[in-house]
């Protein structure tokens, strides 16, 4: 980011987000808007961008930001948000491809759900990769920031066009990452678990069942964020997923034999949560 590194305890090297443009979508609500609050507490300069026009003018106001209303997974949309960003403030610093959706079943789940979970939770990325790459590799570099979920590091039961978008982003996050490194381009993928949003209120009992007891704040996320950038390509809030999906990568037998375990333990069958 324009604003320089700078060093964190631990020895990392972190970002200065003082002075910088940060954008964010799915910001109108949830890790959204605390991201662009905590962003804007630390004197960054933010876009705030939603669906919902009238969300995003809120926490626009809030924070001192600018409100953008567009569909951060259509084409048009994220090269209009990217567009205007520039138009305002010169450059964008840091993109935060944050707008996701969760969607629940497995492969009986209706295909206009599978796309809907596809073009937002993956395509958004890669649309707005797109839009904001040829000014970063013209400038310098530039951060991205993509909210992926743990779902995308281990798995959700009983919400397969979730984990499986999540983990494509999580893929795509990791190909931008080793492709653009020498460019000055720094990937990172925030992979939260349980989060205190509508997100987890809307996922019915065995989402709530599964995540509402370790559940954090999104503030809490938007601190651990803020206190990452710059530094270890995941994100993790819940520091344990970082064991989890080390012992998934170990053993993957050992670990399925566990989800199974958990699923007859919470009564899914894989279908709609």
């Amino acid at each position: 980011m324009s604003g320089g590194t700078e060093e964190r305890d631990g020895g990392d090297a972190g970002v200065r987000i003082e002075g910088s443009v940060a954008v964010v979508t799915g910001a109108g609500n949830g890790i959204g808007a605390a991201l662009s609050r905590e962003f804007a507490a630390r004197g960054a300069h933010v876009v705030v961008n939603d669906l919902d026009g009238a969300a995003a003018e809120r926490v626009a106001a809030e924070v001192g930001g600018t409100a953008v209303r567009a569909d951060a997974a259509d084409e048009q949309g994220v090269r209009l948000l990217v567009d205007r960003t520039l138009r305002i403030h010169g450059r964008v610093d840091l993109f935060c491809a944050n707008a996701g959706v969760a969607t629940s079943g497995g492969p009986d789940a209706p295909e206009e759900d599978w796309e809907h979970a596809w073009r937002i939770n993956v395509m958004a990325h890669v649309r707005a990769a797109r839009a904001v790459l040829p000014h970063w590799l013209g400038n310098g570099g530039g951060h991205f920031l993509a909210t992926v979920s743990a779902a995308g590091l281990l798995t959700m039961l009983g919400a397969a066009p979730y984990s499986v978008t999540k983990h494509a982003a999580l893929g795509f996050a990791e190909w931008l990452a080793a492709t653009y490194a020498d460019d000055g381009v720094t990937v990172q993928a925030l992979c939260p678990q349980g989060v205190r949003t509508g997100m987890l209120e809307s996922s019915g009992e065995l989402g709530r069942t599964l995540l509402e007891p370790d559940a954090v704040d999104p503030e809490h996320v938007a601190t651990t964020v803020a206190e990452s950038l710059g530094g270890r390509f995941l994100i993790l809030p819940h520091p344990e997923v970082a064991e989890w999906y080390a012992r998934r990568a170990a053993d993957p037998d050992r670990w399925l034999a566990g989800m199974s375990s958990l699923r007859r333990r919470v009564g899914t069958d894989g279908g709609t949560v």
